[in-house]
């Protein structure tokens, strides 16, 4: 089942809804259900199993419902406005890991013991379709980046390993895009990955009971239509069940929470030379099961 946060070109107003499994282009919103949330986040933390089957079995029906064309709104992110931080992991395929030593001209010993973790600002996520700004004056290395981002269903703490997915909610697709001049100048990342308009997520969120655990998806972007990245989620250094566990002995992780996994090769800092974004790029983000993401650079 798939959740959507979309907005009425007619009147702006902010609704969420489920897609229609039988066909792509219709939205359900979930007001015609007697379910009403503030947002998609408050949805998460509030809805019961039994609201749920009950829009997994309506988001199986073609017919009898009210439905909107995808055609009549606006795409937003599932999640606009993460109440914390978004967590992030860096140099978690080892192709990335050895482009990103590359390029920054550092030996690569092939050994990552740990996950790397960080944190991305996040005031408003862009929606599918969205515009990314190419911020001229301060970053001359704008890159993307695609990546499985998990969003915890119910508070996170001391969870097991083998208990990690009950904790899941479901996926959706994250652009880490990035300002490598700062991300480099800085030797930390928070800056460089935490620029207004630097956070695309989308379209949806895919429920936890659409994927084999854990997850093994094709994952890809393109920019300009033409294939960047290509891999499968089934080689994450540290998958999520790891990084759910690992994370919750030391914080607790609020519903809501989101989570990138990472990125795989081809990354435009991983060319030779480097094959940075610039004013009119698209880049379209794909991963199975959840869909596209598409933002443009302004």
């Amino acid at each position: 089942m798939k959740f959507y946060t979309f907005k009425m070109k007619t009147t702006g107003k902010e609704e969420l809804a489920i897609g229609c499994a039988c066909n792509e282009d219709r939205l359900y919103p979930l007001s015609q259900f007697d379910m009403h949330f503030a947002d998609m986040t408050d949805l998460i933390s509030r809805i019961t199993p039994a609201e749920l089957q009950i829009l997994k079995i309506a988001s199986q029906k073609e017919d009898g419902l009210r439905f909107v064309p995808k055609a009549d709104t606006i795409a937003c992110s599932p999640i606009i406005s993460p109440r914390q931080d978004v967590i992030c992991l860096g140099i978690n395929y080892m192709a990335h890991a050895e482009e990103s030593a590359r390029y920054k001209k550092e030996a690569f010993g092939g050994d990552r013991p740990y996950p790397i973790y960080f944190a991305k600002r996040v005031n408003e996520a862009v929606g599918d379709g969205g515009i990314v700004p190419a911020y001229e004056n301060l970053v001359d290395s704008l890159d993307y980046e695609v990546e499985l981002a998990v969003v915890i269903g119910k508070d996170a703490k001391n969870v097991a390993k083998e208990d990690a997915y009950d904790y899941v909610f479901g996926y959706t697709i994250l652009n880490d895009m990035s300002a490598r001049n700062l991300q480099t100048r800085h030797k930390q990342w928070y800056f460089g990955k935490s620029l207004d308009g630097f956070t695309p997520i989308g379209p949806c969120i895919t429920t936890i009971d659409e994927f084999q655990n854990p997850p093994e998806l094709a994952i890809k972007s393109y920019v300009n239509g033409e294939l960047r990245q290509n891999s499968n989620t089934s080689l994450l250094i540290f998958d999520v069940a790891h990084v759910i566990s690992e994370l919750s002995q030391g914080m607790t992780l609020k519903a809501g929470t989101i989570i990138a996994t990472g990125t795989p090769a081809g990354v435009g800092m991983g060319f030779e030379p480097p094959n940075f974004l610039k004013p009119g790029d698209t880049v379209t983000c794909e991963i199975e099961k959840i869909g596209t993401l598409t933002c443009t650079i302004q």
